[in-house]
């Protein structure tokens, strides 16, 4: 499918912010001393989280084909999960907008623990909801499995801890014990990923031209071709549906993912937490600087590659002969 570069930024950006949101709130609801005491760390971190998420928001829009109606999109939740996305992610503040309140004046009581746990919640289901919107298509063979939701759930977890880690390291608080479990949920992200592209690469196809047009059953074992095309021109199908990338080049980019995503944030994270004790304050900023960086331009790639491998059926039409 063509990949619409709002989308890859709203999946990457919100992933993050997210993320952020459910490691902040499971914070929160545990009582760590970062979260109650420290003095800049999670204020920014909150800051930073609630950026990327409307950022991500934002970009998303102008992906409608008609964005003034995006407010109608939050009436279907009861059988889309676009619109559980939508009405999710409004939700999502509440609990972030008062935590962010209940640190500023100091208030950070039994409710403050009750407010992180919502928004660990409803951050985790909002992930979901995000990621269901491509499981529930089952046209799309390549993303209707399980592996998707657990990839976007992980990734955006993983992304969101290396920016913890930064902004704890950077705030001078507990950066080393956040970069080691950055490195953890980087080691399971590359897994689950991992997972997922050998999952997909061993999908038989499930549908060919012939089960399409539905003349296989008239003479099995006979071979269905396209005479002419169904369009002079080509058309928003073959536009949005019909993009392929060559395989070559497909195993480039996700090499490029391995290492910008997985190996060399998760090498500098671990490294942040094993030098802990030795390292100063600026080399460890300056290390989970580039490491949550670098875990944000490669997911960038591996969200780009998400569409532009996926395989929609109706290209069988246009004489694409299995899917």
């Amino acid at each position: 499918m063509h990949p619409a570069y709002s989308i890859i930024f709203f999946t990457v950006a919100s992933g993050a912010g997210y993320g952020l949101m459910f490691l902040l709130g499971l914070g929160a609801a545990a009582g760590t001393p970062f979260v109650e005491r420290d003095g800049s760390g999670f204020p920014v971190a909150l800051l930073l989280s609630l950026l990327l998420v409307s950022a991500g928001l934002v970009s998303s829009a102008f992906h409608l084909g008609r964005p003034e109606r995006a407010l109608r999109a939050f009436s279907q939740w009861r059988t889309s999960w676009l619109s559980r996305e939508g009405c999710l992610a409004a939700v999502t503040y509440v609990p972030a907008v008062l935590l962010g309140v209940g640190w500023w004046a100091g208030e950070l009581g039994t409710g403050w623990r009750f407010l992180g746990f919502l928004l660990s919640v409803f951050a985790a289901a909002t992930v979901y909801a995000t990621a269901m919107i491509y499981r529930s298509l089952a046209a799309v063979p390549r993303w209707s499995t399980g592996w998707v939701p657990a990839g976007y759930l992980v990734l955006g977890a993983a992304s969101g801890a290396v920016w913890l880690a930064f902004i704890a390291a950077l705030a001078g608080g507990q950066g080393s014990g956040f970069a080691g479990a950055a490195a953890a949920l980087l080691v399971l992200a590359g897994a689950v990923k991992g997972g997922y592209w050998r999952a997909v690469g061993n999908l038989a196809a499930s549908s060919t031209i012939e089960t399409a047009t539905g003349l296989g059953r008239l003479a099995p074992g006979a071979r269905v071709h396209v005479l002419d095309p169904p369009h002079t021109q080509p058309n928003w199908l073959q536009r949005e549906m019909g993009y392929r990338v060559a395989r070559r080049h497909a195993r480039k980019l996700r090499a490029f993912t391995w290492t910008l995503a997985f190996v060399v944030p998760g090498a500098l994270c671990l490294g942040a937490w094993l030098g802990a004790g030795s390292g100063d304050a600026v080399w460890r900023v300056t290390v989970l600087g580039v490491a949550a960086v670098s875990a944000s331009a490669g997911l960038l790639v591996e969200r780009w590659l998400f569409f532009a491998e996926a395989e929609h059926k109706v290209t069988l039409y246009y004489g694409t002969r299995r899917v």
